[in-house]
């Protein structure tokens, strides 16, 4: 009969190997952050260009799987939960995209 610690370790790598355990550690985390957070004291309007920034970190964050750590950060820092469209996002930042690969 398998003893506790052993039922404990079986569980955690069946978790792990779902990605479940990851997405419930980020969503404490998040969950934490905002139970934390001070509603009462405004954020700081967000400027034209940390709205870019934002959106590129988001991207790459999406781009390489990091799925919740995206959402904390758009949780946090206010950035709108619709990316902004990418045409836009070439326009301003006055660069080239790839055609072949869809990449700046």
């Amino acid at each position: 009969m398998a003893t506790i610690t052993e039922l404990k370790a079986v569980l955690k790598d069946t978790l792990e190997k779902r990605g479940i355990l990851g997405h419930l550690k980020a969503r404490i985390r998040a969950e934490v952050f905002n139970a934390l957070d001070d509603e009462s004291e405004s954020r700081p309007s967000l400027s034209h260009e940390n709205l870019l920034i934002n959106e590129l970190i988001r991207e790459y964050l999406e781009f390489n799987k990091y799925k919740y750590t995206a959402s904390v950060l758009i949780a946090e820092s206010g950035q709108p939960i619709v990316p902004l469209d990418r045409q836009f996002i070439i326009r301003e930042l006055n660069a080239f995209e790839e055609s072949k690969d869809n990449t700046i």
